[in-house]
């Protein structure tokens, strides 16, 4: 790769983060440390080294000393492992400074052979701050290859707390007991649900464009993961069969749907396909964070794997495969929240005699999700009685059913069980 290009993409770009407009979210990425943050494309990932980079400055930081580059960027399409140091010569040549750069490297596994880069530049102690789209990113192979020395964090889409203050809202407890500020709340709670929470989609919402503008940016951020983090990545030809299975997995939300049904299911609309390359499938379309899963906390280690409930990393995307969406919404929302707050690796269902939509074990938590429990006697008992249950086989466990909008604390045979409205537990009124 030529200096001469690399350096104006390098200047280009300091003068775009520098310009930008950023919504600060509530993910604190601490100095001097390096880190590589993961998630769906579009779930704001620039967007936060941007924040990041702006912090920066506004402490002292002579904007010299950062360098900024994103790897989608077509100037740097020939890019290979081998130019990599050119990035520091560069810096070198263009600022004429002694300290070393802070370098913001986006999308940088677009690169092949960007661990070792990444490495070396940790083992030299400098500071860098490395964005991808791929889930491997997160796992502890990668860790090792990046011998340990980044901090790996998921970036997601916006929480509910995070979208309201991209609204401009502010809230307190005690608006939920004033009419027209709870009407405001599940009015947004609504929104949120519907489209989803990528941060470029709020600023379509506050520029005032119409619900098919939003629907149509949420079909190109698919489009987008689907043809580029799913068939050309792993190299697919049967985007019919990927459809097919993403179809099926929204339509089973709320649901386990093993290995074996999914390849039934393909086969039954008269694609020929083995159950080993509809695993493989799966695992590329969670590797590009479109989906995650959850294991059964009960299930022999065989059934863990191979029979785990599906979820989409944003309702919006979700809907863009089903109809009938308001109770997968809300299963959905939780399922995300969850993840969030606790990591993939310490949310579980549960299925064991009893069936609960969620186990966290290490903060000894169980929930149940439900549109609507009381005034339903029939969902009403199925839920307690599954909570009870499960309250007989571990001790001091919190329970909660969250609703779409009902509230009590009712106690069911000696055991306390907290009704919520899920607004209240995504703005985390469940911890007060």
């Amino acid at each position: 790769m030529e200096k001469s290009l690399l350096k104006s993409v390098m200047m280009d770009l300091q003068k775009e983060f520098i310009a930008i407009d950023v919504n600060e979210r509530n993910i604190v990425l601490e100095d001097y440390i390096c880190y590589c943050l993961v998630g769906v494309r579009r779930s704001g990932k620039s967007y936060l080294l941007y924040q990041k980079m702006q912090e920066l400055i506004d402490h002292g930081l002579d904007k010299k000393r950062i360098v900024y580059l994103n790897f989608e960027d077509e100037r740097l399409a020939e890019m290979t492992y081998k130019d990599f140091n050119l990035i520091i010569e560069c810096y070198y040549e263009l600022t004429g400074l002694k300290d070393k750069p802070i370098l913001f490297l986006d999308e940088l596994q677009q690169i092949d052979g960007w661990e070792r880069f990444a490495r070396r530049l940790a083992d030299q102690k400098y500071i860098a701050y490395i964005t991808g789209s791929n889930s491997k990113m997160l796992s502890y192979e990668m860790s090792g290859k990046l011998g340990g020395r980044y901090v790996l964090k998921t970036v997601f889409p916006y929480s509910f707390k995070e979208y309201l203050k991209g609204n401009n809202v502010q809230f307190t407890q005690n608006d939920f007991y004033s009419t027209e500020s709870r009407a405001q709340l599940r009015y947004l709670y609504s929104d949120y649900l519907t489209y989803g929470a990528f941060p470029e989609l709020l600023t379509f919402k506050l520029l005032g464009l119409s619900e098919q503008k939003r629907r149509d940016y949420l079909q190109n951020v698919y489009t987008n993961i689907y043809i580029g983090d799913i068939l050309v990545r792993n190299n697919i030809n049967q985007g019919m069969t990927i459809k097919i299975i993403l179809k099926k997995m929204a339509e089973s939300v709320m649901q386990p749907i093993s290995y074996r049904k999914l390849t039934n299911l393909i086969k039954s609309t008269g694609i020929q396909i083995g159950i080993s390359t509809v695993i493989n499938y799966i695992d590329y379309i969670k590797e590009s964070f479109l989906i995650f899963s959850l294991e059964n906390y009960q299930a022999k280690l065989i059934d863990k794997v191979s029979e785990p409930k599906y979820y989409f990393i944003d309702t919006g995307l979700l809907n863009l495969f089903i109809n009938d969406y308001h109770t997968k919404d809300l299963e959905n929302i939780i399922a995300i929240e969850l993840v969030r707050r606790y990591g993939f690796e310490n949310v579980y269902y549960y299925k064991k005699n009893v069936e609960v939509d969620f186990l966290i074990p290490s903060e000894s938590l169980a929930i149940q999700v439900s549109f609507s429990v009381l005034n339903n006697e029939e969902t009403y008992k199925r839920e307690m009685r599954s909570l009870v249950k499960l309250a007989n086989y571990y001790e001091h466990l919190k329970c909660i059913i969250i609703t779409d909008d009902e509230e009590k604390v009712v106690e069911e045979s000696g055991v306390e069980i907290t009704v919520m409205p899920a607004i209240k537990f995504l703005l985390g009124l469940d911890e007060l």
